[in-house]
């Protein structure tokens, strides 16, 4: 009989986001461009949301790889987004904190996800997020700290931006739910310490 232990990966308490303040709705969205992020169907769904005011800002490898980086990059000019959507690749730990604190709303269209470490980091700054259900996501993501639809789907994704992004008050509310659920995210001196204990178990 084997006996499976799973620990999550830390995530460390940070200063709740303060959002940009501006009518243009500030969108986040962080993951290496790679197929199983889904920034294709992110941009897809965007490009029909003209009337709402946003910029989303995609942070992430870029050099991973480049069939992925060219279809995003094609996808972005062919809707004509190039003013609105900005991928500089990675950036540093410091730019990273001050794009999470100044966003209005993190989004991610993973295909799949073992965990989420960015879904984590946004609910740790309190962000309001619109996601997926692809694997792991909804253990990691609560209800109410979010606005989830199924991977691939362009659709269902456009349609939970545009309510998301068109309603203060529903932003507020998964705001409050994200930051309920920072308080629940074990930090990476916990994660350390439960595996630590299970090691002087297994011995």
């Amino acid at each position: 009989c084997r006996i499976v232990h799973v620990i999550p990966p830390g995530t460390d308490p940070v200063p709740q986001a303060a959002g940009s303040g501006s009518r243009q709705l500030q969108l986040l969205s962080v993951g290496a461009i790679v197929p199983r992020k889904g920034f294709d169907v992110l941009v897809e769904a965007l490009a029909t949301l003209t009337d709402p005011s946003w910029q989303l800002t995609i942070v992430g490898d870029r050099g991973r790889d480049p069939g992925a980086v060219e279809r995003l990059d094609s996808l972005i000019a062919q809707h004509g987004l190039e003013a609105r959507i900005e991928s500089p690749g990675t950036v540093s730990t410091e730019r990273l904190a001050e794009l999470y604190a100044g966003a209005d709303l993190f989004v991610l269209a993973s295909h799949f996800e073992g965990y989420g470490m960015a879904y984590a980091e946004a609910i740790a700054y309190g962000l309001p997020i619109v996601g997926t259900t692809g694997g792991a996501i909804p253990r990691t993501v609560p209800e109410s700290a979010s606005r989830l639809v199924p991977p691939g789907n362009v659709a269902a994704l456009a349609q939970a931006l545009r309510e998301v992004m068109e309603s203060r008050d529903c932003r507020r509310n998964l705001a409050a739910g994200a930051r309920a659920a920072a308080a629940k995210l074990p930090s990476w001196v916990q994660s350390g310490a439960t595996f630590a204990d299970l090691l002087d178990g297994l011995a």
